[in-house]
């Protein structure tokens, strides 16, 4: 192997901006086609199982513990091959893996095809690891925070659009948005064939090992740095408080507030559309302001207080006015994501984000059980009454994550004294 193939087997380095550029266009269309496939997965499954509204809902519900299961299995594992094989096959062949399962959902004969099309997407939809290592091949280490936002601006995006366009055409066939959302991601991968290049070279790729490739083995290496650790607990306090709103938004808000389907769809679609802001935009700005450190902190310290006006709103307009001040809190992750890679060698920045992927996955398997669960013990006619119990359940675990970053930030603050004092930590 000569030098310059070791150093840069493609001309990625050339044009990052061009590469992260499709890249945030993949995890777009990506969350999209999620979006797209969420209006009409209810009628979907009415006509299958002839099922009533209640209990397609159950059924709903074990099609996203499904998805979620396997993305917190397969996240390390795409990461892990991405750090091996390179970024640019992963994303292509996940992504036009996807599209080839939407087609099998939208001609599913029954509800078993249909879980296992969920069971597919899942696994590749896990490819967001590879995705968000493209920024640590490309980007200096101070650049990574707000490229990260960029990215998760862009999937904000993606989930705002994907809903809106998914609800039109469920008017037609609820078949059409998985027909619409395979277009779309095959188009993508044909797309990224001539358009996306490499971003990992050779000289800093590693073996794919199956010890490291599972999320027990990947925790075991993230362990070895107890800051990256320690972030890891953050984002797993954060992601199981965010299930709160995802879980029973639209049922505090019918129960409380009356509002309806179409209330509820523009809610969630504002607060899309401020993450997209906050993340895309307002991240890089703030880190260049006070520092990745401070942006951290502060994202948190103003966005946790939207689950407390949630939990005692006493009028629509205060869960409007949650949404902007939780949508803040948005500016953490990336910054949270800018420390991490900063500690974590650069031939493991796939296994890195995996082991994100897979915190967030986890929250997805038992998080929406708690928080409904809380909702439905409060909001009954037995007892305390309070509908707004799991947000309050949602700050506290919010709380608990701010105490945690605090003390991971001081440790990096005080790592970092140590290295100027001339003094190993």
């Amino acid at each position: 192997m000569n030098s310059k193939s070791a150093q840069s087997p493609t001309d990625a380095a050339l044009n990052p901006k061009t590469t992260l550029g499709f890249v945030a266009f993949i995890i777009f269309i990506d969350m999209m086609g999620i979006g797209l496939i969420v209006p009409g997965m209810p009628a979907l499954l009415e006509s299958m199982t002839g099922a009533s509204e209640d209990q397609t809902a159950g059924i709903g519900g074990w099609l996203l513990f499904a998805y979620a299961v396997m993305q917190f299995l397969f996240a390390p594992v795409i990461g892990g091959l991405s750090d091996q094989y390179g970024r640019r096959p992963v994303l292509l062949i996940t992504l036009f893996l996807l599209g080839v399962d939407y087609i099998i959902m939208a001609l599913a004969p029954d509800l078993w095809w249909l879980f296992a099309g969920r069971l597919i997407s899942g696994i590749m939809g896990a490819s967001w690891a590879a995705a968000n290592s493209c920024v640590a091949d490309v980007a200096k280490p101070e650049d990574r925070g707000r490229l990260f936002g960029v990215l998760g601006g862009a999937g904000a995006s993606g989930f705002i659009i994907g809903p809106a366009i998914g609800g039109v055409l469920s008017e037609y066939s609820v078949r059409a948005p998985f027909v619409a959302a395979a277009v779309l991601a095959i188009s993508g991968a044909v797309i990224g064939f001539f358009i996306l290049r490499e971003t990992l070279p050779l000289a800093r790729r590693r073996t794919f090992t199956p010890a490291r490739a599972n999320p027990l083995g990947t925790i075991v290496q993230m362990a070895k740095s107890p800051v990256v650790l320690g972030f890891l607990g953050v984002i797993f306090l954060l992601q199981t408080a965010a299930q709160a709103t995802m879980a029973v938004w639209s049922y505090y808000t019918r129960l409380s507030f009356g509002w309806s389907e179409l209330d509820i769809g523009l809610g969630v679609a504002f607060y899309g559309f401020m993450l997209a802001v906050t993340q895309g935009v307002v991240t890089g700005i703030l880190i260049n302001r006070f520092g990745v450190k401070k942006t951290a902190i502060m994202g948190l310290v103003i966005g946790l207080q939207s689950y407390l006006l949630m939990a005692f709103a006493p009028a629509s307009w205060v869960l409007i006015a949650a949404i902007v001040v939780g949508s803040i809190a948005g500016v953490t992750f990336p910054a949270m994501q800018q420390m991490m890679s900063a500690r974590i060698a650069e031939d493991a920045q796939g296994e890195l984000q995996g082991a994100i992927a897979s915190t967030i996955s986890i929250t997805s398997i038992f998080g929406p059980v708690v928080m409904t669960a809380t909702f439905g013990y409060f909001a009954d006619d037995q007892g305390l009454y309070f509908p707004g119990a799991p947000f309050l359940l949602a700050a506290l675990l919010g709380y608990a994550s701010l105490a945690l970053l605090w003390r991971v930030v001081a440790r990096i603050t005080d790592e970092q004294s140590w290295r100027e004092g001339g003094i190993s930590p």
